[in-house]
């Protein structure tokens, strides 16, 4: 697995492209979150750098023996640990929440695989308030 500068762009975008890939492919509906996010501008990429980052993880995978195959691409517990390990700035990593939340739910649907990467991110840098929030402001918007 390559490495990246802690907080650096391509650390939190690899974090993102884990989540983009957690349901097994690359979904035209999370590539337009991507796109209709300006994800690449909120992480402070170019867009070809965001889809280099994106290309880069898939190689990595790809030649590491970092997966766990089954119905999704699923890293390991160790190597996920040490992604998000790469990002502790606390704006970078709000950020990265809402892109991979958004992403998450561009199908309608979050996948197993988009479960534990969440759940991941959430647990290991305690942003459980920030979710709390996140669900009392979506509440609030409901139709009711």
């Amino acid at each position: 697995m390559r490495h990246y500068p802690r907080n650096s762009p391509q650390a939190a975008a690899r974090i993102v492209a884990l989540t983009v890939l957690a349901d097994g492919h690359l979904a035209p509906a999370e590539l337009q979150v991507l796109e209709r996010s300006h994800a690449h501008d909120r992480l402070g990429l170019a867009r070809a750098e965001l889809h280099a980052v994106l290309h880069g993880f898939c190689e990595d995978l790809l030649l590491g023996a970092h997966l766990a195959w089954g119905d999704a691409c699923r890293v390991d517990p160790r190597t996920l640990s040490q992604l998000l390990a790469d990002v502790d700035d606390p704006d970078l990593r709000q950020t990265v929440l809402q892109l991979c939340l958004d992403i998450a739910q561009a199908d309608e649907h979050i996948a197993e695989g988009e479960s534990v990467v969440l759940e991941a991110v959430v647990e290991h840098w305690g942003l459980h308030r920030t979710m709390f929030a996140r669900e009392d402001a979506m509440a609030a918007l409901a139709p009711g």
